[in-house]
């Protein structure tokens, strides 16, 4: 079942151009991750999938689907009053129980609840942006490079969360990174995206060297990361 179809969609700001006559589908349940250099035009797509800005083209979105989104960061003054438990209710009239369950599915603690949103980590931030994006039960979420200030190990432990949650909720994930390697192991398809849609298909298939390099530009090479064998292997 497609739950996006995604039809000769440009934008442009000022006459320039930089989303154009892009075509895409997404079926429901998969995994797609947008790549491609700064610039390029991912965040602007994102904007456009959101109904934040004009465009022209077509997005159909499964009918009443219920759509999430992740942005790449929340920019908190440590000084600010408000808890962990007051920012999440927020969002939801949800029930005690139902965000303790959340904070459990994101893999934190309870305890969490009554710290100040500036004292937490990093980290711990970028988990409850997910919490708060899957707080009313959505049927897509929008991840916008949501590890880009985390560091690697944070990083993995949030895209494996993602994974997660996916598998326990039944979710359709859209993903922007520029993390190959999460790529090629969290993505069913991936479009590459450089104001066009350059090329679309499975990891296996897009993450070649002469793909990459027709995409970023010079040598591009992609090395997949096997963290059990801890040794890299050339793509």
């Amino acid at each position: 079942m497609t739950i996006l179809k995604v039809e000769n969609l440009s934008v442009a700001f000022n006459n320039n151009k930089v989303v154009d006559d892009v075509s895409f589908e997404v079926k429901k349940g998969e995994v797609l991750a947008i790549i491609g250099p700064n610039g390029a035009g991912k965040t602007t797509l994102f904007q456009a999938l959101l109904g934040l800005i004009p465009y022209k083209g077509g997005i159909e979105w499964q009918k009443d689907v219920k759509i999430g989104y992740v942005p790449q960061r929340i920019d908190i003054d440590i000084d600010i009053p408000l808890t962990v438990e007051e920012f999440l209710k927020l969002k939801s009239e949800a029930s005690q129980k139902r965000i303790k369950d959340i904070l459990k599915s994101i893999q934190l603690d309870e305890e969490i609840l009554k710290s100040g949103l500036g004292e937490i980590s990093v980290g711990q931030r970028q988990r409850l942006l997910i919490a708060w994006a899957i707080m009313d039960y959505p049927d897509v979420i929008l991840f916008d490079e949501p590890t880009a200030d985390v560091d690697i190990y944070g990083q993995e432990s949030i895209y494996k969360t993602v994974s997660l949650l996916r598998q326990k909720m039944g979710l359709t994930v859209i993903l922007i990174s520029h993390d190959l390697n999460v790529v090629y192991q969290y993505a069913e398809k991936v479009l590459c995206l450089n104001h066009k849609n350059l090329c679309i298909g499975t990891p296996k298939e897009m993450l070649q060297t002469d793909q990459l390099q027709k995409l970023y530009g010079g040598e591009r090479s992609f090395y997949v990361h096997n963290h059990n064998n801890n040794h890299n292997n050339r793509k």
